[in-house]
């Protein structure tokens, strides 16, 4: 269970971004529903980034780079693909005030998308939301084999390079639970969140644009 409040005031980025620090995100019904609701959820999602786990089968696939992973390259088409309906989600949540929304994240630099290419076209890729030290994990899709699997990897690589100390997932599905994902409670959610948004941001731009899966295991594997 979570609490939700309709949303009727404007919400700028600002008010956004005043309501991840205060642990609530906003979420629609669907891409037609043109109301936002407040979501402050009993449990909370977060991936602990020392805990992090990878299969021995996704490790091959992202040394073997066979995708290419890049930053801020396409954060609209990263958007476009977290919309689509998917055969565990066909329903989307991200309507045009969402999109709106973290467009504007995006252009204050509160707001990064990971892109996964193979070759050319754009086959995966995950978005979020950056305040100090803490990363929001908003959505993410595939629509090849491993390529949003392959995103969390390159992002956990950033966030501990970077210096990020909480990676919140909002909820735990199975899929994110086999990387480690916990849950944890509302007052300790908060415990962990007051502290990652309290003095010297981290730095999310730390690495290059692109990085090869070698320099990312790499970076995983050196978390303490």
């Amino acid at each position: 269970m979570a609490n939700r409040e309709t949303a009727f005031i404007e919400i700028t980025p600002e008010v956004l971004l005043k309501a991840y620090a205060c642990g609530i995100f906003p979420m629609a019904d669907s891409a037609d529903d043109p109301a936002l609701y407040w979501i402050e959820p009993e449990m909370r999602g977060i991936i602990p980034l020392d805990r992090f786990h990878m299969p021995s089968r996704l490790v091959r696939t992202v040394r073997s780079d066979r995708f290419t992973v890049t930053l801020n390259r396409d954060f609209d088409g990263v958007l476009d693909g977290c919309a689509e309906p998917q055969p565990d989600r066909p329903r989307t949540w991200i309507n045009a005030r969402i999109r709106g929304l973290y467009r504007k994240l995006y252009d204050r630099r509160h707001c990064h998308s990971l892109e996964v290419y193979d070759g050319d076209a754009l086959v995966g890729g995950l978005y979020g939301v950056t305040l100090g030290r803490a990363f929001f994990g908003e959505s993410m899709f595939h629509r090849a084999r491993d390529a949003s699997k392959v995103a969390l990897v390159h992002l956990v690589a950033r966030l501990i390079a970077g210096g990020f100390e909480l990676l919140d997932t909002q909820y735990v599905t199975e899929h994110l639970r086999s990387f480690g994902a916990v849950e944890i409670s509302r007052r300790r959610y908060r415990a962990l969140l007051d502290k990652a948004i309290a003095g010297e941001p981290a730095d999310f731009m730390r690495l290059q644009a692109s990085i090869s899966g070698e320099e990312a295991l790499a970076i995983v594997a050196r978390s303490p």
